[in-house]
């Protein structure tokens, strides 16, 4: 992929990043989603409980082992030539043996772009607001 030079284009890339995302989770791909992470990328799936590392990853995979299915809007994007704050709506289900739970909140998440060109979340922090 060619390295986006425009302002235009690294918003734009900032933002296709979550829709790529949600695609690789309502899938169940873990390596895609994986690959969507910085090597030492924070992820705060439970408030007050961050994870990096393979805890992250290993919490990952249990979670999509339950076979959720999420939906999300950008609200805000604010991007500089590495660095991408993206403020997402996000609504999440989950089968369960009583039908389904659903969870859903605001996102903050922080976002690297590559040398490759490609963006990755440094931080994901899906209740980044929490009143």
């Amino acid at each position: 992929m060619a390295t986006p030079t425009t302002s235009a284009d690294l918003i734009k890339g900032a933002e296709e990043h979550g829709k790529r995302y949600v695609e690789a989770f309502n899938s169940g791909d873990l390596d895609t989603i994986n690959s969507m992470y910085t090597p030492d990328a924070v992820s705060v799936w439970e408030p007050g409980n961050p994870l990096t590392g393979q805890a992250r990853k290993a919490a990952l995979a249990e979670f999509i082992g339950q076979k959720p299915k999420m939906t999300a809007t950008l609200r805000e994007s604010h991007v500089t030539s590495t660095t991408a704050l993206l403020v997402v709506d996000w609504a999440i289900d989950i089968p369960t043996p009583d039908g389904t739970e659903h969870v859903e909140g605001v996102g903050l998440d922080v976002l690297r772009r590559g040398t490759d060109g490609e963006w990755r979340f440094a931080i994901d922090n899906p209740f980044g607001q929490t009143s």
